[in-house]
């Protein structure tokens, strides 16, 4: 019988790592920081004590020729796990993901596979700025032979890295630092959640939210307010970015005639707008409005509290948005929207009180 507990973001993705690792013996993590004492936010803690520093190894600063070690050792038959604190790290080692990883099974005709996981993190925090806090995630999505991974919740986050683990094909698996400590039901035993599947997290007639990552929790927070203005809102949680489950998202907005995409990447080339293109190519018919998108703007990212404030969108945001779409009067949701900033963190880019840094 499955045995339901409530565990970290953190800790399901430890303990989809541990149980991978005991299950097969060619899996092995690597990464800056993978045996240290914070064990990269808690999500590699007590690996090296059980499975020893052959199998899980810190790395120096040298991520383009890690990357093609591990790359190596895929073809070889193994399984590795990399793990970047930062996705802006992974673009040092774009050359062999991109031209090495993705194209590898294409170019000699499916005779070989590389089973290769990167992690990396992304989102605001703890003042990082411009150079540490970069939500590129569309860029992956470009890329052909790649799939793009990117859970929300603590249950898909363990189902779907032991997806991407035993997946023969490199995969990009993303985590918003926001989501690390929040808490929800997760099973003890080993279970796969389907790479390339969305899932609707809420029912509703008025309009579709289709987002991704940490921002599928400010949809979420979004519609308790919504509802209070009569308005019914549908969530889609992405999941998994490619292959992208565009067919959930079609039936939505064939019941509900409006779309708001909402991503924490940036506005230009970002992937909110391939929601909206695929849904304007396949979908135009059912509309009602315009498809709408909540992004970051086509700015770096600060690291002053004061300008977090105005850079990262948050419920607020959504809940103006959706009341545009649906024509919900000003004056009904005025009020409610004045609470929501009350209750507002004084720092945006600090996710929870206990949360003091990265390392």
């Amino acid at each position: 019988m499955t045995k339901l507990r409530e565990i970290t973001y953190a800790e399901a993705i430890a303990e989809a790592i541990s149980q991978s690792m005991e299950k097969d013996p060619s899996v092995f993590i690597i990464g800056e920081g993978v045996p240290d004492p914070k064990a990269i936010f808690g999500t590699t803690k007590g690996l090296v004590e059980k499975y020893g520093s052959d199998r899980v190894l810190d790395m120096p600063v040298s991520e383009n020729a890690l990357t093609g070690v591990c790359i190596g050792t895929a073809l070889r038959g193994m399984r590795p796990i990399m793990v970047h604190q930062r996705l802006d790290f992974v673009l040092l080692a774009m050359d062999q993901i991109v031209n090495n990883s993705a194209k590898w099974h294409y170019m000699f005709g499916g005779q070989t596979s590389v089973p290769f996981v990167v992690r990396a993190v992304i989102g605001m925090g703890w003042g990082q700025g411009a150079q540490h806090s970069q939500n590129i995630q569309a860029i992956f999505t470009h890329i052909p032979g790649l799939k793009v991974v990117m859970p929300a919740t603590p249950y898909d986050a363990k189902g779907l890295l032991i997806s991407s683990i035993q997946d023969n094909n490199p995969v990009i698996f993303i985590e918003h630092r926001w989501l690390h400590h929040i808490r929800g039901h997760v099973p003890t035993e080993m279970y796969n959640v389907p790479i390339g599947k969305a899932e609707i997290i809420k029912d509703g007639k008025d309009i579709t939210i289709a987002s991704t990552s940490y921002m599928t929790i400010e949809a979420l927070n979004a519609t308790k307010v919504l509802e209070e203005a009569g308005v019914s809102a549908e969530i889609i949680d992405i999941r998994t970015l490619k292959p992208l489950d565009d067919s959930m998202i079609i039936d939505s907005v064939k019941k509900t005639g409006r779309l708001l995409a909402v991503d924490s990447g940036y506005y230009t080339g970002g992937f909110a707008g391939e929601i909206i293109a695929r849904i304007s190519e396949k979908a135009f018919e059912y509309l009602k409005v315009p498809p709408q998108r909540i992004t970051l703007p086509d700015i770096p990212s600060p690291s002053t509290p004061a300008l977090t404030k105005y850079y990262y969108p948050r419920h607020i945001d959504i809940i103006q948005k959706v009341c545009q779409m649906t024509g919900k009067p000003t004056s009904q949701i005025t009020h409610l929207i004045e609470l929501e900033r009350k209750k507002e963190p004084q720092h945006l880019d600090v996710p929870n009180k206990e949360f003091t840094g990265p390392f």
